[in-house]
């Protein structure tokens, strides 16, 4: 399933969001949200200052929640988020984007238009009932979500550094039990 571009942003806003929460800790500045924000096209209100950066790493817990529930659980906590922000969904085109959905006004606070966007993003998900493209990482010393987006479903691992971790540890089972 190809997911809309806004909806596969958010998603991967959301999960680089709580995987930023995982040691070594990032995210913790404001220039580090700056940079976020300019990799995943986040528009609107930005105050540029600590308060935002603690508003934004207070709601990583709601997220993993979200992003990592079944469906039914998932369900239930968009409701609930999108009822909270009193979110009224509306078309939009900007920045070269055709017409997508926001679903809070631009000068919202910034974590309330990431809760919003990714509650926005996951009703495509539970509709498509496609949560199988979101778990946990396979590495058994890590907890960082996957969003597998691939045509085939491969992903298993959160990071290049996992899954070569995990490569290397299953070349040397291999090379120890050849020997």
């Amino acid at each position: 399933m190809v997911f809309a571009h806004d909806t596969a942003m958010a998603l991967q806003a959301a999960v680089t969001l709580v995987n930023s929460d995982l040691e070594p800790v990032s995210l913790t500045t404001s220039d580090e949200l700056d940079e976020f924000l300019s990799d995943f096209g986040y528009t609107g209100r930005h105050d540029g200052d600590q308060a935002e950066v603690d508003s934004v790493r207070a709601i990583l817990p709601v997220l993993r929640e979200l992003l990592t529930s079944d469906r039914d659980r998932a369900a239930v906590l968009v409701n609930e988020m999108l009822f909270k922000a009193k979110a009224l969904p509306q078309l939009a085109r900007h920045d070269g984007y055709d017409w997508h959905l926001h679903a809070v006004a631009p000068d919202r606070p910034l974590a309330d238009r990431i809760i919003v966007e990714t509650a926005m993003a996951m009703i495509d998900v539970i509709r498509a009932d496609e949560l199988s493209r979101l778990g946990v990482c396979a590495d058994d010393d890590c907890e960082g979500l996957v969003l597998d987006l691939s045509r085939n479903r491969s992903r298993r691992f959160c990071s290049t550094a996992c899954g070569n971790r995990n490569a290397v540890a299953a070349y040397r089972a291999r090379q120890a039990s050849g020997a």
